[in-house]
């Protein structure tokens, strides 16, 4: 189950690096050309058309991305998915109307950069879940339990903790988090890709090695390696947060109807859960939708704002 769960990420990583074609911002401004996509799935309608921006390796994304997709086309809408790499372009497609909603971004710590600069362009939707956070984790088998033990014990670590995309709101943070722990001289962030984290948290937790990553919750991951949350004593992770749909500004008053049944998506731990496992692990690349109706068939009746 890890080598398939692995394997759909890796590659969903590679998609995503296709997809991203003609980009032309690196977070802070500038022009996007968002690249390819349209619905794969059947359905849509004549009420106009929704883009949905997501980054396929970060996979709360991803999956509310197809759930999304599933519920507006049921609506009536023409919905067209377009896959990035990085952030910071898909708040600037956002805030420029290239995308008109990102299905799972972490705008309260997390993404609060990317607001301070694009959220006059930017109108919140709703939080889905609300419960998030950032973390730093080990194998279970590492006799640390906490971050303030990582400075004493670098050799054990090689110095390196391996993070995710460079652009990614985690990097961000554990870059702040390290001067505050002492980090900064004796670890190296080392960044690339969330499906190359996940290949050396294979890895080490396969031959029981010690290793420091940066992860998030909710996130499979926490579930298919043997791995633990280090304690965080000062809070330098940041807090708990929600997860939230963005829309671009002027969204609501161009769609209301998707608008209302956005705001109405709310899911608990459980709810998100099996709904990611279904798509990510269960179903797979290009069966995502397949996932969404076995997801729909076992939690719809649970719910009021369900499209059928």
């Amino acid at each position: 189950m890890r080598d398939r769960r692995l394997i759909t990420v890796a590659a969903l990583g590679a998609a995503a690096s296709l997809a991203l074609a003609g980009c032309a911002s690196d977070g802070a401004g500038g022009t996007i050309e968002l690249a390819g996509g349209g619905s794969d799935a059947a359905g849509g309608g004549d009420k106009g058309t929704i883009t949905l921006g997501f980054l396929p390796s970060w996979t709360d994304g991803l999956s509310t991305a197809y759930l999304l997709q599933d519920q507006l086309e049921k609506l009536g809408y023409t919905v067209e998915m377009n896959t990035l790499t990085e952030a910071g372009p898909l708040y600037t497609g956002l805030a420029q109307g290239d995308v008109d909603v990102f299905p799972s971004a972490w705008p309260e710590i997390t993404h609060a950069e990317y607001m301070a600069t694009y959220g006059d362009s930017i109108e919140d939707l709703g939080t889905y879940y609300d419960n998030a956070k950032l973390t730093i984790a080990v194998p279970e088998y590492t006799d640390i339990d906490s971050i303030d033990e990582l400075a004493a014990a670098s050799d054990r670590f090689d110095g390196k903790i391996y993070g995710i995309e460079p652009g990614a709101g985690l990097t961000g943070q554990t870059q702040k988090m390290m001067p505050e722990y002492g980090l900064d001289g004796s670890y190296e962030l080392v960044t690339s890709s969330t499906a190359a984290m996940l290949t050396e948290l294979k890895s080490a937790t396969e031959n029981e090695k010690d290793i420091v990553v940066t992860l998030w919750r909710p996130f499979w991951a926490n579930d298919a390696y043997p791995v633990k949350d280090l304690e965080d004593p000062k809070g330098a992770m940041g807090e708990a947060e929600g997860l939230h749909f963005l829309g671009t500004k002027g969204f609501a008053a161009e769609y209301p109807e998707a608008a209302e049944l956005i705001e109405k998506i709310k899911l608990d731990d459980a709810q998100y859960g099996s709904l990611e496992d279904l798509v990510v692990n269960e179903y797979g690349e290009g069966r995502e939708a397949e996932a969404v109706d076995a997801w729909l068939d076992e939690h719809g009746s649970d719910f009021d704002w369900v499209v059928d």
